[in-house]
């Protein structure tokens, strides 16, 4: 097990693990530019680690994520170039978020207090995003007077169909974990007090799957979403031709000819 803490972000690995624990607990946990960076950097190295089984995202004290920093995002002072805000948002929070959904390894997403903004993103980019019950999603865009971004207009339309989606971009409707759990935005909601276990109980589920073969189905879904299904059933074609080599895939069939519970080990 190794960690370290830089940057308001904890990066810990072990036992098949990534978690990745945002750690500025006096600001919300807000994301800053360094933040998202050292953040971007640990997902990119986990796409082409063997060992790692899972990835966990949460936040340190009473709130997940109150969003991106901009005080600290516009502390430098003077005015930036034209195009600025276009082209650093594509390597930062963008970025993130892309890397979250296609990153071939479950992840999974506690959250508690505040997931505003870009953490509100970062619980929807998340295969499995868990909630207090007492949670704030909360889309605070309009309400600072610029637009969405972080994925957000491709992602709620998808989740809670586009009716939803404008109540919370244009209305900015805060919703509780178990509304959101209720509106499909995250996998469920549980008592405030059941979160830590109900995160590590998930999380060991997965661990001890077939990771390859997780990762090429979660490929493939999000792969769908804009193909149609003669596209999709290709996408899957190919993704079975690789499952279908790992020794899980043989583990898996062993396991059902002896009648036992498969043991995965991810390769």
């Amino acid at each position: 097990m190794s960690a370290s803490a830089v940057d308001g972000v904890e990066i810990e690995s072990g036992d098949g693990v990534l978690r990745i624990t945002l750690d500025r607990p006096d600001r919300k946990n807000a994301l800053d530019v360094a933040a998202v960076r050292r953040i971007v950097a640990a997902l990119e190295s986990a796409a082409t680690d063997d060992a790692l089984r899972v990835v966990v995202l949460g936040g340190r004290g009473a709130d997940f994520c109150a969003g991106a920093d901009w005080i600290a995002s516009n502390a430098a002072g003077g005015r930036p170039r034209t195009g600025s805000l276009q082209r650093r948002t594509a390597l930062q929070a963008h970025r993130l978020i892309e890397l979250l959904t296609e990153l071939q390894l479950p992840v999974v997403c506690g959250v508690r207090g505040w997931a505003a903004g870009l953490g509100f993103q970062l619980a929807l980019a998340a295969d499995f995003a868990i909630a207090a019950t007492s949670a704030c999603f909360w889309e605070p865009f309009l309400e600072r007077g610029f637009s969405a971004d972080s994925g957000s207009t491709w992602l709620l339309p998808r989740l809670v169909g586009i009716a939803r989606a404008k109540e919370l971009l244009l209305l900015g409707r805060k919703l509780s974990g178990e509304e959101a759990a209720a509106w499909g935005l995250v996998h469920r909601a549980v008592p405030d007090a059941e979160l830590d276990a109900a995160v590590a109980a998930l999380v060991e589920r997965l661990a001890q799957g077939p990771t390859v073969a997780i990762g090429l189905t979660k490929r493939s879904l999000l792969r769908s979403l804009d193909a149609g299904l003669v596209e999709a059933m290709q996408g899957e074609s190919f993704a079975l031709e690789l499952a279908s080599r790992t020794a899980d895939f043989k583990e898996g069939l062993l396991a059902f000819r002896e009648r036992r519970a498969p043991r995965f080990e991810g390769r």
